[in-house]
């Protein structure tokens, strides 16, 4: 699988720089433009700089809930709303709490589009994306 058009430029969020250049190499390798932050608010301030097609968040980054909280400033603004917000979370291994982002309830309470599991499966990710894009 590789890269749309309607989803070239992505912003990776994370707080694992390690993990953030390894999900960066797999998505250019695809095909993706990439642009990283390594918190909340510098992910925030890259998001209204670069308009991006789509959003990937960890969820643990310097505080718990902060990638909840990126999400949520994301999709309240007007180019958010129209783009696919994922969560990136490790927490399901860590808590055992399954999280999930299925049902439109879910999806309103979390302000995201899905959950992504780490480590992240790159043909999981455009396969998400492409779902998005055919809703």
């Amino acid at each position: 699988m590789e890269v749309t058009e309607h989803f070239r430029k992505i912003l990776l969020v994370d707080d694992d720089i390690d993990l953030l250049e390894q999900n960066k190499i797999l998505l250019v390798s695809k095909g993706f433009e990439v642009r990283t932050a390594e918190s909340g608010e510098e992910g925030f301030k890259l998001f209204k700089d670069i308009s991006p097609d789509a959003a990937i968040v960890d969820l643990m980054m310097e505080e718990p809930d902060a990638g909840f909280i990126l999400c949520h400033r994301i999709k309240k603004t007007e180019h958010g709303k129209k783009i696919p917000v994922f969560i990136l979370t490790s927490a399901t291994y860590e808590t055992g709490f399954k999280f999930s982002a299925t049902t439109p309830e879910e999806r309103e309470w979390i302000k995201s589009d899905g959950i992504l599991n780490k480590p992240v499966s790159i043909e999981e990710l455009i396969s998400k994306l492409e779902n998005f894009r055919n809703k």
